[in-house]
């Protein structure tokens, strides 16, 4: 019975209302014994990782009929990171995540539709879909919105770069405020590469938090092969769309759910192709999460587990130089997810959204194009060991997570340099107040304090574009995006707000940072710690009404995947 949920409006006699509306909104008597797919666009007009979303949905919605499926389609809301970064509208992003999730659960829910295709473009809409997928349990896939297509300043760049200018991206529009104070470019040059860095519709093009997400999510199984490396304006992106209606009919003729395909197994295999690819930090936080959401025990201990063992080997922005779209016409995400399936670094037995398994998948895919220069053979890798590592001490008892590549070094001593806020920090580097050899410590950002751990990428970028990358480490209770780079250590927990070291920390304070001991200690006694903290009060909530208020009141730590719902 493929219609299981949504028979209990449309069969009933006495539901008549409820066929009543459904008759209102087009649907003809034969339909109504059709099963009914939700299809949740997170499309709104001011973003461009979302702007061409509901033109997707559209031809999802045109797959469903030559399947015998009923599609209706359905908004959620979205933040753009890109642009509240750098502003207190960063402290909605997070929590958008579990809204998203909210939404697509009450409306499915609701609704009573039997399936799901989402639509997600943006950083926390990827995680969002998926926990509510898992929430739901029903037949599902999610049909990334894709990435955009770098773009390319009119002046003429460095050697290797495009004929018309340097290939430019969203990070290039944050650091080059940074050179600009710095003196290393002029007006001219920054606006230059402010109007021509996003050429279009699509998710910010390295390795950040949205194509890290997209990836992961098609490692675990939840997204027809290439979504998560095909481009946004591809014409193989809207032939994507088209075929979700068959697959989802699939799903439901074979009742397979999120939580036969969302196993540990599968968990682990988008922690190892995030490793591999070199992705964003905020995976730490997202994939517990959505582990969660499906009773699957994931931790941040499990995540050093695999670093210890899987190499960095993409070459991909922000640390390295090519974007999303040049792995795709390399072999895309099947083509790395095939040379680790060779190396016996994934499970190839775990199912996935076609019905089949992940290996029989790759089996009929081609690999990663003979001499690509993208991604690095096991033997030849950018660094021996994953980048994302998980750190304790007593700066950070419950737990950080760091972004080490290995360009920066592996450890890092300095003195610390604190600031109770983003904006601070960011007044003292334009009055060089920030230096060599700091420490720089933006707390009071976390899951309650900031609240919503907002990202800093914009004091990173300023930092990188100082030309203080390799001079200055940054410590933060906040997230940062998957665009920063630089050594950088964030997810701090206990967070300030709840009075965790880091808010007990004072400037002076000597501070190390040990990548190869995973610890970060502060050169100051217990004794000396539980004194401060004696005279320490928490600071008042920044909300105490509407949503950020209830998100402060229900989220957990970012050890816990800052979920809102247990």
């Amino acid at each position: 019975m493929l219609n299981k949920y949504s028979s209990q409006i449309t069969q009933p006699k006495s539901q008549g209302a409820s066929q009543a509306m459904l008759y209102a909104t087009g649907i003809s008597e034969d339909q109504m014994s059709q099963p009914q797919v939700g299809i949740a666009s997170v499309w709104y007009e001011g973003n461009p990782c979302n702007m061409h979303l509901m033109d997707l949905a559209v031809k999802v919605k045109e797959g469903m009929a030559p399947a015998g499926l009923v599609g209706l389609r359905f908004n959620t809301i979205g933040v753009s990171d890109g642009i509240s970064m750098g502003t207190s509208g960063m402290s909605y992003s997070l929590q958008s995540r579990d809204i998203i999730a909210d939404s697509i659960e009450t409306v499915m829910q609701a609704q009573w539709y039997d399936g799901l295709v989402a639509l997600p473009g943006c950083d926390k809409n990827m995680p969002g879909c998926v926990m509510a997928m898992g929430r739901l349990n029903r037949p599902a896939i999610m049909v990334y919105g894709g990435t955009i297509k770098p773009g390319f300043t009119k002046i003429k760049g460095e050697p290797g770069a495009s004929a018309t200018g340097e290939k430019r991206d969203i990070v290039s529009a944050f650091q080059c405020y940074g050179e600009f104070l710095a003196g290393r470019i002029t007006e001219e040059e920054r606006q230059d590469i402010v109007r021509h860095s996003c050429p279009g519709a699509g998710a910010c093009g390295g390795m950040y938090t949205a194509n890290t997400m997209a990836s992961a999510i098609e490692a675990m199984g939840m997204s027809l092969p290439y979504s998560s490396s095909t481009p946004a304006e591809d014409p193989a992106k809207l032939q994507e769309c088209l075929e979700a209606g068959k697959a989802i009919r699939h799903l439901l003729e074979k009742d397979i759910k999120p939580r036969d395909i969302m196993t540990r197994q599968a968990f682990e295999n988008a922690m190892v192709l995030i490793m591999a690819e070199g992705g964003s930090t905020n995976a730490v936080l997202h994939l517990i999460a959505m582990a969660r959401a499906v009773d699957v025990d994931l931790t941040i201990d499990d995540f050093q587990k695999v670093s210890d063992h899987v190499p960095y080997l993409a070459d991909l922005k922000p640390s390295g130089k090519f974007v999303q779209e040049d792995l795709h016409k390399v072999g895309g995400t099947p083509g790395v997810l095939k040379m680790l399936l060779k190396e016996g670094l994934i499970d190839g037995n775990c199912l996935t959204v076609t019905g089949k398994t992940l290996g029989e998948n790759l089996e009929a895919l081609p690999g990663l194009t003979e001499g690509q220069k993208v991604v690095m053979p096991l033997d030849k890798p950018l660094k021996a060991t994953g980048h994302i590592r998980i750190m304790r001490g007593n700066f950070c008892p419950d737990g950080a997570v760091a972004k080490i590549t290995g360009k920066e070094g592996l450890v890092f001593k300095g003195v610390a340099n604190c600031f109770d806020s983003e904006e601070d920090m960011l007044h003292a580097l334009e009055a060089k107040k920030i230096t060599k050899g700091d420490v720089v410590i933006i707390r009071y950002e976390g899951p309650q304090g900031g609240p919503g751990m907002p990202e800093m990428l914009t004091p990173t970028s300023a930092i990188m574009g100082a030309g203080l990358g390799q001079d200055v480490a940054l410590i933060t209770d906040g997230r940062f995006s998957g665009g920063s780079h630089g050594f950088i250590v964030g997810h701090v927990t206990p967070e300030a707000q709840v009075g965790g070291p880091i808010a007990l920390v004072k400037n002076g304070d000597k501070i190390t940072i040990d990548a190869e001991q995973n610890l970060i200690t502060v050169d100051i006694t217990d004794a000396e710690l539980a004194a401060r903290k004696k005279t320490w009060t928490a600071p008042a909530y920044k909300a105490t009404r509407g949503t950020l208020y209830k998100y402060i009141k229900n989220v957990k730590s970012a050890s816990e995947g800052c979920v809102t719902d247990e």
